[in-house]
């Protein structure tokens, strides 16, 4: 199952970032081939984050070997969630974990919201986020973290409030222990509850690879 939302110049991007625009290099027509002049951040379309997105001294995706882009996956159903509601710890499975010494086979928590539904509309910079305290609480389960959605944090838009966490928390707690996040997947709704995630990433390299796009598959 393709869990991946095509890379268009219509895409969601995190305010700021560059725009994704896709123009025609070579055509048939002129010069008997095509190709695509490519502009986009690296932080694009379905992507993964490396630790060194937030962490000065954090890793970039190229010091991972490629196997920590293959993941025994559960999904955490929050469809429930508004904009811009906080999804806390007593929202996860009450059979996960309770301490990182307690043995999983699950290394990747995809969180459901529905809000890949809202993909290219201003309503996606709204979604739901993790709570710091359930971010805080994957990393010490060394749980990395797939979404349907732009962040794990709230995205700053004028529909924010003075209750939401500021910075990005989400972010340094689950990058500062080395656990990889995934954003804005698809097809969450099409998937069991447990299944497998290939999520590898564009290689590229050193400073460059705080992180890229992905193209995300399920297996079950």
């Amino acid at each position: 199952m393709d869990l991946t939302h095509p890379l268009t110049e219509d895409a969601s991007v995190y305010p700021g970032d560059p725009k994704i625009e896709l123009r025609p290099h070579a055509t048939h027509e002129e010069d008997g081939y095509r190709v695509t002049d490519l502009s986009l951040g690296s932080h694009s379309g379905t992507h993964v984050d490396a630790p060194s997105h937030t962490e000065p001294d954090g890793k970039t995706l190229d010091e991972f070997d490629v196997s920590a882009f293959e993941f025994d996956a559960r999904l955490v159903d929050c469809r429930g969630k508004s904009a811009r509601e906080a999804i806390r710890v007593e929202d996860l499975p009450e059979d996960l974990p309770a301490d990182a010494d307690t043995a999983t086979d699950t290394d990747l928590l995809v969180f459901h919201t529905d809000w890949s539904d809202h993909w290219t509309t201003e309503k996606y910079l709204d979604h739901p986020y993790l709570a710091p305290e359930t971010a805080r609480w994957c990393a010490e389960q060394n749980l990395s973290v797939g979404l349907d959605a732009l962040n794990p944090d709230p995205t700053p838009t004028e529909n924010a409030s003075e209750e939401e966490p500021t910075g990005v928390p989400a972010h340094r707690a689950l990058l500062g222990s080395n656990c990889l996040v995934v954003e804005n997947l698809t097809n969450l709704d099409r998937l069991p509850e447990r299944f497998e995630v290939r999520a590898y990433p564009l290689a590229l390299a050193g400073a460059s690879a705080d992180g890229a796009p992905v193209r995300a598959v399920a297996e079950w």
